[in-house]
């Protein structure tokens, strides 16, 4: 081209989650020499607006709220007249209405950015079959896990050669250039300096499973009662969750601390990070774990097990299984040694591999390759 390429990226909101990081990451390290980039949110703004903004990039709220259909003829209005080259969607909203838009408004290339591996986890069969239909409108997929993709190519019946696997990154300086310490962190946040502290982190809605994560909190109290748990993250789920700690009497033992903006400063206040998800594709918080040499327990899940070993750099459980949950956290309160040895080996690989500037290379390439071929 001999003009800078037109990017925006579609997601359905701009409130808490890993794919709005993501976004935000591949923003910030996408090359602004070739690419302008934009970003629409399809309704709202969010907590990640003003993050977004910061990156000196237009963005775009196309509807008030979800369920006013304003998006449509907003979403048409600006492929019309900012002449996009590629329209990226992420989350289903963004692939499903955004998507479909941009193809009829002629935008000839259109990336869907499959996040997760939600297949089979409750969606509705009229969201999996809409899903699945409008990815024909795909120029290109980025799948977040080879376990995703290969759902998306023998499941869902898409040429192989229209998937890509792009795990995941972070921007690695922002987790590495803290320096406080486990005590400052501990107390900024209200956490007793002498414990066991395990930290859940995420939107608290079902895939994520916090309920789970509860049922081993009390579990592990019952053991150690020296330890202290943490939950970050806002959500549908929040106040069910909320009665369900004073129901299991661990409210003494657990705090809610809503959103946090600020991750980097969090993480050196836990000893372990509990992820009991039903379902995920790469989860953000893993990365981040890993930078800040916060020892994971996560359920054993497809996206998860690509990245992680267990027992050479983290403990991982069955899903749903709250015995080999509270097993694999009381083993690394009574074994500092074995703690010790998953923190280094998950530092190493995570600095080796999943940077944010080496995800954000791999979707240019993308950009590079499907423009050529258009």
């Amino acid at each position: 081209m001999t003009r800078k390429a037109r990017v925006l990226h579609v997601i359905d909101s701009l409130d808490l989650g890993g794919a709005q990081s993501v976004l935000i990451n591949l923003v910030k390290h996408g090359d602004r020499s070739r690419y302008d980039f934009e970003v629409a949110t399809m309704h709202g703004r969010g907590v990640y607006w003003d993050s977004v903004r910061a990156l000196g990039v237009p963005v775009h709220s196309l509807s008030f709220d979800r369920l006013f259909p304003g998006y449509i003829a907003a979403m048409i209005w600006l492929c019309l007249t900012r002449r996009y080259d590629i329209v990226h969607a992420h989350l289903r909203g963004a692939n499903v209405i955004a998507k479909p838009l941009a193809t009829l408004c002629g935008v000839k290339v259109r990336i869907n950015h499959d996040h997760c591996n939600d297949k089979g986890s409750g969606q509705s069969r009229l969201a999996a079959v809409l899903d699945r239909f409008t990815n024909r409108f795909s120029t290109h997929v980025v799948a977040v896990s080879e376990s995703t993709r290969e759902y998306l190519v023998t499941r869902e019946g898409m040429d192989g050669n229209d998937v890509t696997t792009v795990y995941n990154g972070i921007d690695l300086d922002i987790y590495r250039q803290r320096t406080e310490s486990s005590r400052e962190a501990r107390a900024r946040w209200g956490v007793p300096a002498d414990a066991f502290v395990v930290a859940g982190i995420g939107r608290l809605s079902y895939q994520k499973n916090f309920s789970l994560f509860l049922d081993v909190a009390a579990g592990v109290l019952a053991r150690h009662p020296e330890a202290f748990f943490m939950i970050a993250g806002t959500g549908p789920e929040e106040a069910s969750l909320r009665a369900k700690a004073e129901q299991l009497g661990i409210g003494s033992r657990l705090r809610f601390l809503g959103y946090v903006s600020d991750m980097p400063s969090l993480y050196p206040a836990a000893d372990t990070l509990l992820l009991t998800s039903r379902y995920e594709g790469l989860p953000i918080t893993v990365l981040e774990a890993m930078a800040t040499e916060t020892v994971i327990v996560s359920s054993r899940l497809d996206g998860v097990m690509e990245v992680l070993v267990d027992g050479e750099d983290c403990a991982l459980a069955p899903p749903g299984d709250a015995a080999a949950f509270v097993a694999a956290v009381c083993t690394l309160i009574e074994q500092p040694d074995r703690a010790a040895r998953y923190r280094a080996a998950a530092l190493d690989k995570v600095k080796a591999r999943f940077s944010a500037q080496s995800m954000s290379a791999a979707v240019t390439r993308i950009y590079e390759t499907t423009l050529a071929r258009e």
